[in-house]
């Protein structure tokens, strides 16, 4: 893949964050809290998918996309370590938001969910950037 390229899909991938925590929000506001765990995760999956593309590499299941981002950026540090294990609750509660019918979503731990999308997208802005 040429660099222009993966250029452009890291764009791409960052604006489908950003839609997606926008929609995160949105759905926050209107006390839709499960479907706001959902978009607030997806911000943050696209966000690491936008990395990724720097490499470029992409896997075709979430876990797989976690687990590379998580062993090569926040283990080693280039990301805080902090994240990684906000990362890991934001799936967790998006899993739960989307699949257990038990499952209630609170507004704090939502709002949580959207504050780690927000931390990460701008990590990686600024990653990014410096690329």
């Amino acid at each position: 893949m040429s660099p222009k390229i993966s250029k452009e899909l890291v764009n791409h991938r960052l604006e489908q964050a950003k839609e997606d925590l926008k929609a995160s929000k949105a759905l926050y506001n209107l006390s839709l809290y499960k479907s706001s765990n959902n978009r607030a995760y997806y911000s943050i999956f696209h966000s690491i998918r936008s990395i990724l593309a720097l490499e470029p590499i992409d896997f075709k299941k979430h876990k797989d996309v976690v687990a590379y981002f998580n062993k090569n950026y926040v283990h080693t540090e280039i990301f805080p370590k902090s994240i990684g294990k906000k990362i890991s609750k934001a799936s967790k509660i998006r899993e739960d938001s989307d699949y257990d019918d038990e499952f209630i979503a609170k507004p704090e731990d939502t709002l949580e969910q959207i504050q780690t999308a927000e931390e990460l997208l701008e990590l990686v802005e600024e990653y990014v950037k410096n690329k």
